[in-house]
């Protein structure tokens, strides 16, 4: 175990200790967020990892991405767009890597066309945050344990016309961090269980041209996570989980009048639905805004909008921006077989100040495809925790496999 592996460990527990949604907005390095300033960190932070290659090449972009079998994460409803019959992915990426050494991120992906306007899917992702050691309050360890958590998704996609497509996917969440230990108020603390649904729109057409080529125009919208909070403990203290909106548009058009070459251009705006933290004084008292403890899912949601204390130009530091650029290559028999991406993801500097470049490459060989994205932190000197992030995408695809490096035309 590496010593900075040490300080992730007491800072989990702080959180198990801590038992409620402030105190892991402290604490939590999940998302390798500075924390210092008047961040949203709901808990399940895993739920909000973008898992797969291709899009996090792109600067974490895709829901009006072209349809791949990863749309289960970015956008359902872009699965009934897929021409292939039926596919799977498995996503992996180790995580935290400049902090922990054995901490990961998982994800099964599989999807099936019923007919040319249907589609089901079911996904599962899995998030090891390795092998820790619990302290108490003055150091101590108390014991070895290795928590994880996992959410296992089902989604029904349908299309309604040739160019819009709806869809909505259920989700069970397994949190499992404290290993049933004993909280300081002397309760023992539980796996954390809860429910959510994502609710996606996309729209997409492919009869446009630019400069006299084939293109694509698309847009979408997600809602992901609506869903109960989380409890760690019996005393009634339950955390929000990270519920989101992404919307976002992309277009992509060819390079040559053969269709050898096309380029696609993505941009999406993210903003959690979660409470923003209160303003307090010294003494732990609010002086403006509310305790999120206070409020119930649906009104977390809906005032997610007006509830930061500086007002609106608060709210607009809580949107967070991505822009990717995809090209891709296509062989003599028009199959796709190669792409390359870059990307850019940006957030505020006072709701967490991650910024970093990306880039990436796909291949693909007959029904098998490889997605490869790396992360490159704006600032090399802030030895980010997100620094050398690596991820990796296996791809299969049957009756005619283009999902590894798709443009959608």
């Amino acid at each position: 175990m590496r010593i900075n592996q040490l300080l992730f460990s007491g800072l989990l527990f702080c959180l198990i200790l801590g038992s409620a949604g402030e105190s892991f907005a402290q604490t939590s390095v999940i998302l390798g967020q500075d924390t210092s300033k008047r961040v949203i960190t709901p808990t399940v932070q895993f739920l909000a990892i973008a898992p797969d290659a291709r899009h996090t090449a792109m600067g974490d972009v895709g829901v009006a991405t072209s349809a791949d079998v990863n749309a289960t994460y970015w956008n359902a409803a872009k699965l009934t767009f897929i021409e292939d019959r039926f596919g799977f992915s498995f996503s992996y990426s180790p995580w935290l890597a400049n902090l922990v050494n054995d901490m990961f991120l998982a994800n099964l992906n599989g999807y099936y066309r019923l007919d040319d306007r249907q589609a089901v899917a079911a996904s599962l992702r899995f998030f090891n945050l390795g092998d820790i050691q619990f302290t108490d309050e003055n150091g101590a360890p108390i014991r070895d344990f290795n928590p994880y958590e996992m959410a296992f998704d089902g989604t029904y996609s349908r299309k309604l016309g040739e160019r819009i497509g709806l869809a909505i996917t259920g989700r069970f969440i397994y949190s499992n961090l404290s290993a049933n230990l004993t909280l300081i108020s002397g309760q023992e603390s539980k796996p954390g269980i809860s429910g959510a649904v994502d609710l996606g729109f996309f729209y997409e057409n492919t009869d446009i041209e630019i400069a006299a080529r084939p293109s694509r125009l698309a847009f979408g919208a997600n809602i992901s996570n609506i869903g109960a909070k989380i409890s760690y403990s019996d005393d009634n203290q339950q955390d929000f989980i990270p519920t989101n909106l992404r919307l976002g548009g992309a277009i992509g058009t060819s390079l040559d009048p053969l269709d050898r070459n096309s380029l696609t251009l993505a941009l999406d705006f993210n903003k959690l639905l979660v409470p923003t933290p209160p303003l307090r004084d010294s003494n732990g008292n609010i002086i403006e805004g509310t305790d999120p403890r206070d409020k119930t899912v649906l009104s977390g949601i809906f005032g997610s909008f007006s509830d930061a204390p500086d007002g609106f130009s608060e709210e607009l530091q809580e949107i967070t921006t991505s822009i990717g650029l995809e090209y891709v290559y296509k062989g003599q028999d028009g199959r796709e077989v190669f792409a390359a991406r870059i990307g850019y993801f940006n957030e505020h500097e006072n709701k967490g100040n991650r910024k970093f470049f990306t880039v990436g490459a796909g291949f693909d060989y007959k029904t098998l495809g490889l997605d490869i994205s790396y992360l490159i932190p704006q600032n090399q000197q802030s030895n980010s925790p997100l620094a050398e992030t690596l991820r990796f995408t296996l791809l299969l695809n049957f009756a005619g496999s283009d999902a590894g490096v798709n443009l959608g035309d």
